[in-house]
């Protein structure tokens, strides 16, 4: 099977920036493989706008056992998979200070411990076959400091010390992983930010159209492909120039 044709797998592919990667990697011609917590209807409709180039699998990224399994059924119905994009996430927005722990933890163990748990699922396979690629959707609060994302900014930052930590560790095997860091993108899990926030993240931007969705998907497309295959443990930022 040829390597440009090889499946990818999308976490939160359903809506928002995550239904952009999977749009994008459908018309550069991989199969994909996207999952969905629960809106099932939504997934339905990715899946007819591929036109058969995209299955939806469902996932819960809170369930810990579920990666592994997932990754089975993945691959008994597309083949071994060489791609994967952390997109799935969640932001729970408070001050610090008034942060319940059952907050913090819930946005902590999604956007990092479900990023580790589906790159521990799929490594195994892509170690074995000394090829894959890795690319973790962080976030510029990562970078940047926005009020009321402390539990976010966390889990974001910790992404970006856990791919070039793994970069380290898998490229001997021929496996590189990146990561996308996005600015302001209007999506269904920024809808709720304040507009001062909404402010703060755009501040700066020198490119007048901001960030789309689109934008952001071609940068994830890049760097799961050949021609980046010089490219591991880097974080490429994608901001309409707002952190330059």
């Amino acid at each position: 099977m040829a390597r440009t044709l090889a499946p990818v797998l999308v976490t939160g592919g359903s809506r928002g920036l995550g239904r952009a990667v999977v749009a994008a990697l459908v018309a550069a011609g991989r199969p994909v493989a996207f999952t969905f917590q629960s809106d099932a209807e939504a997934a339905r409709e990715v899946e007819a706008a591929s036109g058969g180039g995209a299955r939806a699998f469902q996932l819960d990224l809170a369930d810990r056992a579920r990666p592994d399994a997932l990754v089975e059924e993945v691959e008994a119905a597309l083949g071994p998979m060489v791609g994967l994009v952390n997109n799935a996430g969640l932001t729970r927005e408070s001050l610090l200070a008034l942060t319940p722990d059952a907050d913090w933890d819930a946005v902590l163990d999604v956007n990092l411990g479900g990023a580790f748990r589906c790159c521990r699922a799929v490594l195994r396979g892509m170690m074995h076959r000394r090829h894959g690629a890795i690319v973790q959707v962080a976030s510029l609060s990562a970078l940047h400091g926005v009020p009321g994302q402390g539990a976010y900014a966390a889990s974001k930052a910790g992404l970006l010390g856990m791919t070039r930590a793994l970069a380290r560790e898998v490229g001997r095997r021929g496996v590189r992983v990146n990561a996308v860091v996005p600015g302001f993108v209007a999506t269904d899990l920024t809808a709720g930010l304040a507009p001062a926030a909404v402010e703060r993240l755009r501040a700066g931007e020198c490119l007048p159209g901001g960030v789309s969705a689109a934008a952001v998907a071609d940068a994830v497309v890049f760097l799961l492909s050949e021609g980046a295959a010089a490219i591991t443990g880097q974080a490429l930022v994608v901001d309409a120039g707002a952190s330059a």
